[in-house]
């Protein structure tokens, strides 16, 4: 007979969560770069950032990005850019 760790159902929604938006992430990644929109909140998830550096990249031109309202939206295009632009290339 095992002990109820609450850790454990805490950690079990987490990988969830991560299951549910690698399956997102694929299906996105299936269509054209140009055509797929991420908003601001799977942004700071994908990029792993606070919402302070995402709008410093956006004010200081890193990332492009388009805003409608309040939401915030970037194309897959812009962030694969900005990771090409700043991929160091290993030395061998």
């Amino acid at each position: 007979m095992g002990f109820y760790n609450p850790l454990d159902e805490k950690l079990e929604q987490i990988e969830d969560r991560l299951d549910d938006m690698l399956l997102m992430l694929k299906d996105k990644q299936r269509t054209n770069p140009e055509q797929v929109f991420f908003d601001n909140q799977e942004f700071l998830q994908i990029m792993n950032i606070s919402k302070r550096t995402a709008q410093y990249w956006r004010d200081s031109g890193q990332i492009g990005y388009c805003q409608i309202g309040h939401k915030i939206y970037y194309r897959l295009s812009d962030i694969l850019a900005l990771l090409d632009k700043n991929f160091k290339t290993p030395v061998q």
